[in-house]
């Protein structure tokens, strides 16, 4: 491990009161999925469809966004294209600018967060409110999303209370929820209608008819795209669909994968700036469409480009529900940002993620668009292998393995004498100190093996028919 990565890990398994702000949010959601899906006739057949839908859209992607701009135009809006992070930010800052902005409100998207959006617009000295409720108790606490759907599950009711009494003008201090949500939505009021111009992200971009649509539980999405005289959407260019129909089709697994529900609260639709005649909406809509590594991914590794953003595969994950969001370092968590952070910030520097991960597959056979997320682990696994990225240490541990794991009467010895001396270890059932093992039982214990060998049982098993 790095030691920045080492560092963030040890911290966050230190903390007993993060293991309790994840299991209450991702516990509810797995079991809320779980019910969901138990729930629908033919889950299986609407995910391949699902997983179909997005390649088409990933195939013909060239087509699609150009007919997309097409009919986003002629509606209206203004379509901007930024190659990365930088220029993607560069366009926002501009258009803020421009419309003479001081306050600028944002809806939450993980986009915005993985090119650094928030940093951009302090730098250029714009005011940001984050809307959303969990974006806002982050923004209060000077933090980044730990989850891509819950940005604050890594915090408790009672960190939440300390902050609103700190940072709202409504000083009561109280850990009811309904009550502290009413002192967010009266913190949050005036700037909805204060701010010049809105941001917010895409949830798909239809092709066929130019709008985009966002996703959302709350209603501060609609309130941070429709009051303000500018609406600025940011969007990566993967979230292409053909159609309405598809969309919606999309929306379908999305949502029970993402919270265990049926439908969000508000699915909305938005096609260009106010009309004549219309009673509200921006005066100027401009979506700025993102490539930043997708692209590349499209001859690398096509199949991420599915990914919905639903984060199943983060409340799945064993070691995301030991170790949160932050200690992985990016943008994006759990499986799918151990897959995108080397892609935006290259293998060298984000190595670790890749191996950070168990193999363990619960991510894919949960995920609504069947993303391969173990087996492209495993190919950033190879290639820090074979560009020489891992730690001598490592190497040389892993060349002995798999030099005594080629030779079977040398494995099987080395079993004979490893089992024996880790029982003497054992104190009631489990192991919680052994030399050798300290970056395992740092953090938790490790179960008493058997008497025998699993290869011992399988053959003796294999010889009594069974």
């Amino acid at each position: 491990m790095s030691a920045a990565f080492d560092l963030r890990v040890d911290k966050a398994l230190a903390d007993p009161q993060l293991k309790i702000a994840l299991e209450r949010t991702t516990g509810n959601a797995r079991r809320k999925r779980a019910a969901a899906v138990a729930a629908w006739p033919d889950f299986a057949g609407a995910r391949a469809a699902a997983a179909a839908i997005k390649d088409h859209a990933i195939e013909h992607m060239a087509y699609y966004l150009e007919t997309f701009e097409r009919n986003a135009l002629a509606s209206g809006a203004l379509v901007h294209w930024a190659r990365d992070a930088d220029e993607a930010c560069a366009i926002v800052v501009d258009l803020c600018k421009a419309a003479g902005a001081k306050t600028v409100t944002r809806s939450k998207s993980m986009l915005g967060e993985e090119i650094g959006l928030p940093h951009a617009l302090a730098a250029a000295g714009l005011r940001r409110v984050e809307t959303d409720l969990a974006e806002h108790i982050i923004q209060l606490a000077d933090e980044t999303p730990s989850h891509i759907i819950w940005p604050a599950a890594h915090h408790t009711k009672e960190d939440v209370a300390e902050l609103f009494a700190a940072h709202h003008r409504d000083k009561t201090p109280t850990t009811d929820i309904e009550s502290m949500v009413a002192s967010a939505r009266k913190e949050l009021r005036e700037d909805f209608f204060a701010a010049e111009v809105g941001i917010s992200g895409a949830n798909f971009l239809v092709a066929e008819t130019g709008a985009i649509c966002t996703i959302t539980n709350e209603g501060n999405a609609e309130l941070t795209t429709t009051p303000p005289r500018v609406h600025i959407v940011t969007a990566g260019i993967e979230k292409i669909v053909a159609t309405t129909e598809h969309a919606l089709q999309l929306t379908r697994v999305l949502v029970p994968s993402a919270t265990g529900a049926d439908l969000t609260q508000y699915t909305t639709f938005h096609c260009g700036p106010k009309r004549p005649g219309d009673l509200d909406g921006p005066e100027q809509f401009h979506i700025v469409l993102v490539d930043h590594g997708r692209t590349k991914m499209l001859a690398d590794m096509p199949e991420m480009l599915r990914c919905l953003r639903c984060g199943a595969c983060l409340n799945h994950c064993v070691v995301y529900r030991a170790i949160g969001g932050h200690a992985y370092g990016g943008a994006y968590p759990g499986p799918m940002g151990s897959v995108l952070t080397p892609v935006f910030d290259g293998l060298e520097k984000s190595r670790d993620l890749p191996n950070a991960c168990t193999l363990n597959g619960q991510c894919r056979q949960v995920c609504p668009v069947d993303i391969p997320l173990p087996t492209m682990l495993r190919g950033w696994r190879e290639k820090s292998w074979s560009g020489g990225m891992e730690p001598a240490k490592t190497r040389l541990a892993l060349q002995i393995w798999a030099y005594a794991a080629a030779r079977p009467a040398l494995y099987r010895l080395g079993q004979a004498f490893a089992l024996p001396m880790m029982r003497l270890f054992a104190r009631g059932g489990w192991i919680s100190k052994m030399p050798l093992t300290s970056g395992w039982t740092a953090a938790r214990d490790l179960p008493k093996p058997p008497g025998t060998s699993f290869i011992t049982q399988y053959l003796s098993g294999k010889r009594a028919g069974r």
